[in-house]
């Protein structure tokens, strides 16, 4: 069963990989400040651009099918 990532899991993927979050945003297509927002907890990702940042960082679970995908962009594929 897929479980979320929590948030200190996702930044320490990024500092593993030596990717920052600006530019993780940038490659993406989203908003620098939103994904901030998202990845520090300020902003809760209900729907629209920050539920998308958040699946697409693996804090919220679209669908479960997804999991494979999302994992390959957050750790390596993606972040490459």
């Amino acid at each position: 069963m897929y479980m979320a990532r929590t948030h200190e899991e996702v930044k320490k993927i990024f500092k593993n990989h030596n990717v920052s979050v600006a530019e993780w945003a940038r490659r993406k297509g989203f908003s620098q400040s939103l994904v901030y927002q998202v990845l520090s907890g300020k902003r809760s990702p209900v729907r629209g651009e920050s539920y998308q940042i958040a699946i697409a960082l693996g804090l919220k679970d679209e669908v479960s099918s997804n999991y494979e995908k999302l994992s390959q962009h957050l750790e390596g594929g993606g972040l490459k």
